[in-house]
């Protein structure tokens, strides 16, 4: 309008005439100026409501546009909205304003919540206004034209419409983008696991729909929804396509679904792969993968796998080759599903690479007093840890008498060590083992001290771990053979190891007939050995176990039943909401405590903001102190999916007065974000690492080694402080025992696995690591029980790239990193000096001596200026050459400056590629290999390009062959740079039996 409104007052008036074109002419202006005179207007709304009210006239539904603007600068959005209904297609969702924007927002938030309260009872579903969900769709087909996928999804996802999302991904212009989008949304956003399932359900369903299906993404949703048929069925068909691609296809998801580290899951995939078709195969494929299982279980066994070997040679002649072809990848992909593919390369990659430093475990040798037990035992454990996998055990042997200075438990812990050290060596585990087990072992056992009997068991279990198929029955039987409870206490702890997860009936009930005989030692391991067997399953059981719990008198049973209890709801969300709720209740203290654990394994890794309002109220108001840390420590496992948000979140609580809160808020950053060298992590810890309470301390530095294992001090300076400060601790005589513990199994920590692992919770795929996870919850068991501190070894994922070609051997070839090869290198192996002169004491200094020292320090410099102005260029050389063993050509000193660092490395496969490092790895243009799918990290497969070529292949050494008493093992793999003491051309031999004698 050409002429200038100043007052709405004529227009409201217009609304008191009859006839309906002044009305009409009145509330279109009204409509318009809404935004500049709705103070004005406000004041005739009832008379605007009643034209809206009357169903005679026509243009009622400008009269609710009208007031809903009105309402809306008003602040009273619900009656706006309410009137925006009322409008019909007058609120236009397109236009571009505050007042259309807000109310779409309220709108899409209002259908959101009463669409899921729909979801949880029947009867809101019909109280949906028809308007409201009209006006939603609107907005969703808005967004889907517009090309605006991401969001139409988001909103399909949150309002409950799968029948939109399926739309919306159908219609984009990416489908497996958006279908790679909506599972992240899915595992980030949507809180409810039903839901979610079923999202994910819609998600393989359209995945399936589209002409080249990502069999990869399929598959990490079948595996979420618990379908090992769906992926049986992919793999098969992938293996028996006549193109070798699909079949590397099917080995990388195979690969992919194992990091997820799902035992009883795999297992079903694996036993539903159908057999070749030709009858005679059955014998030597089911020989292949069991016999590297059982190969060295009891004689017995080994006459049976036997039995067998006859049969292969028979066949190759009836076969048709298809089948053959089928048959020969079938073995292929069931060793790879059995973990023991991945097992054997991940231990040969420890083995060759391996770069612990020995000096480090020695200086705290010597820094440990004889007498204090508690320290030499710490010192068993980091070494154990800083050699995890890899199968060195030279510190051991080279101190056997040190070492046969551990009586009773600390044996135990001692004879467990090799299990950490040796993890994963499933061929060999046993007889490595076999000097220490109980008797009808090689050489009759060692002379039957319970302890090492008990502590080897338990090592079984550990090297086993998650993949126990060939030791469970050994593990069993010496259970049901023996009464004594330290060594029941180790083979209920080797056979929750050996069986994570699998839920198998008739180990439960060996397990629960331990627990009935109420021995407080065995009973503990009895109870978390039950949480380990039923991992995940919420099961009924969980109840028996409760109700024993309460039954018994003795505190450890009822914190092993506890933890037990909290394991087998792992990963259940709000199924597990009614044992937690009758856990928080109780009045034991140790059930409320197991309760904590319940809450933290049952959402860990789901930041559900529900678990963290529960966890935060326990860590301010429970009575006990135990309940109190412990709530705070659960935070990391609920939060380890958004690592940064964990310190900002604990940040108050590592300042509370009460000393546990402190240790738990330390714990809670070390668990989720552990391996990430997160800055506001480092940051956090560091003034706990001097905290006025010596436990405080220790948690301070473990979890502090958590958060920097695989950091350089190149990445992060306080890496290099963390260390020295380690090594004061360590060397200091008046530093009280606790934090020496802590500071020397943080040492293990950061130079865990020979430095080629980290702590890893979630897959690549974002799947939680049920091994991780489940190892790092026993491993906070520490605080009552030493021995347990193991289970960390379970989080530990080798930081390698592993490239196999079609026959799994692993080919060499090249890659690039496109960072400074400073920045993720080795630490530098420690010197004796450095790990001498940090003992030695300040002397203390007269000032008059010190001023004559300076006067003479100064003629001798000045002698020596006029001396080397001759031979500086010499020392010159001597520095550059030993810096740089190629660039021997150098004239004078000044030159070395100029000598840069490339921006750039050449990673040879197999590689260590740590975290930070992933983000700069490339693959080589015109390269022979091209992986399938591009990842820069973990095992891939490679496609050769140039099959025509002879292959070379690297780590073709393995860390053992036979005996563990004499022959020797096949020669490492050279490692340039390593410590001296690390070149062991020799299989590590286990230390000798020993009984202490005073």
């Amino acid at each position: 309008m050409a002429t200038m409104v100043s007052s709405a007052g004529a227009l409201l008036a217009m609304l008191n005439e009859n006839h309906p074109t002044l009305k009409l002419h009145a509330l279109s202006n009204l409509n318009t100026f809404a935004q500049f005179f709705w103070p004005e207007i406000s004041t005739s709304i009832p008379q605007i409501e009643s034209l809206y009210e009357d169903e005679e006239f026509s243009e009622r539904k400008l009269a609710a546009l009208v007031v809903s603007k009105v309402f809306y600068f008003l602040g009273e959005l619900n009656d706006s909205l309410s009137y925006a209904l009322g409008a019909g297609p007058l609120f236009d969702v397109s236009e571009d304003s505050d007042y259309v924007r807000t109310l779409l927002d309220k709108a899409i938030d209002e259908y959101a919540s009463l669409r899921n309260k729909a979801a949880d009872s029947t009867e809101e579903a019909s109280k949906i206004d028809p308007r409201l969900e009209a006006i939603v769709e609107r907005m969703l087909e808005k967004c889907i034209v517009d090309g605006k996928y991401q969001q139409a999804m988001g909103m399909a996802i949150e309002c409950r419409r799968l029948d939109k999302l399926e739309e919306g991904i159908m219609r984009s212009d990416n489908a497996p983008g958006c279908l790679a989008y909506c599972i992240n949304v899915s595992h980030s956003y949507v809180n409810r696991r039903e839901y979610r399932l079923e999202v994910l359900r819609l998600l393989v369903r359209v995945y399936q729909k589209l002409s080249s299906p990502d069999y990869l993404s399929i598959c990490q949703c079948l595996m979420f929804l618990d379908q090992p048929e769906g992926v049986a069925s992919i793999l098969e068909k992938l293996l028996r396509s006549d193109n070798q691609d699909d079949a590397l296809l099917a080995f990388q998801i195979a690969f992919d679904l194992v990091e997820n580290e799902h035992q009883a899951f795999l297992l079903n995939v694996r036993d539903r792969l159908s057999k070749p078709k030709s009858q005679p195969l059955e014998q030597p494929v089911s020989r292949e993968t069991e016999s590297n299982q059982t190969e060295d279980a009891a004689t017995s066994e080994d006459v049976q796998m036997n039995d067998g070997t006859p049969a292969s040679s028979e066949i190759a002649i009836e076969m048709d080759p298809l089948e053959a072809t089928y048959a020969e990848r079938l073995t292929k992909l069931r060793g790879i599903l059995s973990g023991e593919t991945s097992i054997q390369l991940t231990l040969q990659f420890l083995y060759s690479h391996n770069r612990s430093d020995l000096l480090i475990l020695k200086t705290i040798k010597q820094s440990v007093e004889m007498r204090n037990s508690v320290c030499h035992s710490a010192t068993i454990y980091a070494n154990a840890i800083m050699h995890a996998g890899t199968t060195v055990d030279t510190f051991l042997r080279e101190n056997l008498d040190w070492l046969s200075r551990a009586t009773n438990w600390a044996k135990f812990s001692a004879t467990a060590g090799l299990g950490v050290i040796h993890k994963g060596h499933l061929k060999q585990g046993r007889s490595l083992m076999a000097p220490y087990l109980p008797q009808g072992g090689a050489g009759g056992g060692s002379a039957g001290s319970p302890y090492s009997e008990g502590g080897a068991l338990y090592a079984l279990g550990l090297i086993h771990a998650n993949h126990g198929e060939g030791i469970k029955q050994f593990l069993r039987d010496s259970l049901r053979s023996t009464n004594v409870e330290v060594i029941q206490h180790g083979a209920c702890l080797g056979l929750g190891l050996a069986a994570l997860g699998t839920a198998d009936e008739d180990i439960f009930e060996d397990i629960k007939n331990v627990l009935y005989t109420d021995s407080a030692v065995a009973g503990e391991a009895a109870g978390i050995s039950m949480g380990l067997l039923m991992v995940g399953t919420a099961s009924e059981k969980a109840g028996e176990m409760l109700v024993y719990a309460h039954e018994t008198q003795h505190e450890k049973i009822i914190r092993g039943l506890a933890l037990g209890i909290a394991l087998t709801v792992y990963g259940r969300e709000e199924e597990a909401d009614t044992l937690i709720e009758q856990m928080t209740r109780d009045q034991d203290p140790i059930l409320r405590y197991g309760g904590m654990y319940a809450l933290a394994l049952a959402y860990s890794g789901t930041s559900n903001n529900k678990a963290i309002r529960q966890l935060l109220h326990f860590a301010v108001s429970d009575v006990s102190d135990d309940v109190r840390r412990t709530a705070v420590l659960a935070l990391g496992f609920v939060m380890y999916n958004e690592p940064e948000q964990t310190p900002r979140i604990v940040s108050l609580l590592s300042e509370s007065y009460n000393p546990h809160v402190r240790y738990g808020a330390a714990l809670a950053v070390g668990i989720s974000c552990a391996g990430s060298g997160l800055s506001e992590a480092i940051s956090l810890l560091e003034p706990l690492t001097s905290d006025v309470v010596d436990f405080v301390r220790q948690g301070a530095l473990i979890a502090m080694a958590m958060v920097m294992i695989q950091t350089t001090e190149a990445m992060d300076s306080r890496v290099g402080t963390f260390r020295r400060q380690l090594e004061k601790i360590i060397l200091d005589k008046h530093e009280d025992t606790m934090s020496k513990m802590g500071a020397i199994l943080a040492s293990g920590i950061l130079d865990a696995g020979g430095r080629n692992v980290t702590i890893r919770l979630l897959s690549k795929s974002k799947h939680d690591k049920i091994t991780a996870v489940v190892g790092l919850a026993v491993f906070t068991q520490f605080w009552y029980w030493y021995p347990l501190i193991y289970f960390v070894s379970l989080a530990f994922s080798p930081t390698a790239f592993v490239g196999l070609n079609y026959d799994l051997k692993v080919p060499k070839f090249d890659f690039v990193s496109h960072a400074k090869p400073s920045l993720f290198e080795y630490p530098k192996p420690t010197t004796v000096a450095t790990a001498t002169s940090a003992a030695k004491l300040p002397t203390a200094v007269l000032s008059t001596s010190a001023k004559a020292k300076a006067r003479a320090k100064k003629e001798s410099e000045q002698k020596e200026k006029d001396k080397s102005t001759g031979s500086e260029s010499a020392t010159g050389k001597a520095k550059s050459s030993e810096k740089d063993g190629d660039s021997m050509l150098v004239d004078n000193a000044p030159e070395k400056k100029v000598e840069q660092e490339p921006s750039f490395e050449t990673l040879t496969n197999p590689a260590r590629v740590v975290p930070a490092q992933e983000k700069y790895v490339k693959f080589m243009e015109g390269s022979r290999y091209m992986p399938v799918k591009m990842a820069p990290s973990g095992f891939l497969l490679l496609k050769d390009l140039r099959p025509d070529e002879p292959e070379v292949l690297s780590l073709t050494d393995s860390p053992a062959t036979a005996t563990p008493a004499t022959g020797p093992a096949a020669p490492a793999q050279p490692v340039s740079g390593a410590g001296s003491a690390m070149a062991v051309d020799e299989e590590p031999q286990p230390p000798q039996p020993f009984e202490y004698s005073s």
